[in-house]
């Protein structure tokens, strides 16, 4: 199936105008998908759309591109808003619409519907930075927790991959396929049996060299196992032995095998417990004011904070950022600080300097 051919054929059903009450608290979980154009994105839709996977899934065709704008695409534009241009049921139970402009209205549509939905997917086009979607979907008022942000999936070409992060590395600007890896959650490396596992080890090391957090799924076709991109609840600050086990795995990050485009992940730690008012300025600082002139593209975080037996536990993408408690600290555990940057320019020194100064 080529990557660009329409969705699968479907029956148009007429819209639900009745509004019901939600049918628990429990928000749906929304999972973004972003790549290059021809990486695969429109075979894994159709992957999970044909599936008989037993889930009610809703997917977004997301048609918004930059010259419409991020900001725009993310107004409610009330009653006149011009946004789903259709509804449509599938074979398995699932439903599929475009999205022309307001995907906050999209969303609040999906979940007043009578039939409760598993889990949304969100195929962006022509967006390249997931950047402001996440931003959206994570911490945003206006969708009063009906949908929370589940995870990002980047899909790559195997086999054009490198070449796109290699494009235009000498001029002004950045190559996209080091936004849409920085930021993914999940990384799907799809079309690896058209190179040879050597090459697929050295593109999957590359990969973790940028976004050392991200999950990395080898597929042929976008066939892939679900859980990897459904119900990861990878913004889910009460998943604290996620978090945990991510940092641990990171700890020993250095500075020595860096990649030559100054988008690298980098893990830094502090022993001695730290003041909260004090790291919120910091990293006020860093994300809003650019102080250090470096852009964080995310951060995740273990913090041990000064008079609290509670563990805190850090998230931010580009400048939204939230820090809540955890579980409790275990006597016999080390009450230590640690902190995963992936950005651009990161200056490690200072980052450590940092969080030092960020002691009572």
């Amino acid at each position: 199936m080529a990557d660009d051919e329409e969705p699968p054929m479907a029956v148009q059903i007429q819209p639900d105008t009745s509004v019901e009450e939600s049918i628990d608290a429990v928000s749906v979980g929304v999972t973004v998908i972003t790549g290059y154009l021809g990486a695969g994105k429109s075979t894994l839709v159709n992957y999970i759309l044909n599936g008989n996977h037993g889930k009610k899934i809703a997917v977004i065709l997301n048609e918004f591109g930059e010259e419409i704008g991020v900001e725009r695409a993310m107004i409610n534009e009330g009653e006149g808003g011009a946004l789903v241009e259709e509804w449509v049921e599938l074979a398995n139970g699932c439903i599929c619409c475009t999205v022309k402009h307001s995907l906050v209205q999209a969303l609040e549509q999906l979940v007043q519907r009578k039939d409760r939905l598993d889990h949304i997917l969100l195929e962006t086009t022509g967006l390249a930075n997931p950047a402001p979607l996440a931003s959206i979907l994570w911490l945003d008022d206006q969708l009063e927790s009906e949908v929370k942000l589940d995870c990002i999936v980047t899909v790559v070409d195997a086999k054009n991959l490198r070449f796109q992060l290699n494009e235009r590395r000498d001029s002004s600007s950045f190559p996209e396929a080091f936004n849409q890896i920085a930021f993914a959650d999940t990384i799907i490396m799809n079309k690896v049996d058209l190179i040879s596992q050597e090459e697929s080890d050295e593109l999957e090391k590359e990969i973790h060299s940028i976004n050392s957090l991200a999950n990395v799924v080898r597929s042929v076709r976008c066939q892939v196992d679900l859980s990897n991109i459904l119900d990861c609840q990878a913004y889910d600050s009460t998943r604290v032995s996620r978090f945990e086990s991510l940092l641990e795995a990171n700890k020993s990050l250095t500075t020595t095998d860096l990649h030559d485009s100054g988008v690298r992940t980098l893990c830094i730690s502090e022993p001695q417990p730290i003041d909260l008012d004090k790291v919120r300025l910091w990293l006020e600082e860093i994300l809003w004011d650019k102080k250090l002139d470096m852009d964080v593209y995310r951060c995740k975080a273990v913090l041990s904070i000064q008079n609290s037996d509670q563990m805190h536990i850090l998230q931010a993408v580009k400048e939204i950022y939230e820090i809540v408690p955890g579980r409790k600290w275990s006597e016999e555990e080390a009450r230590v600080n640690k902190i995963v940057f992936i950005g651009h320019k990161l200056d490690e020194e200072a980052l450590k300097t940092g969080l030092r100064e960020c002691r009572p």
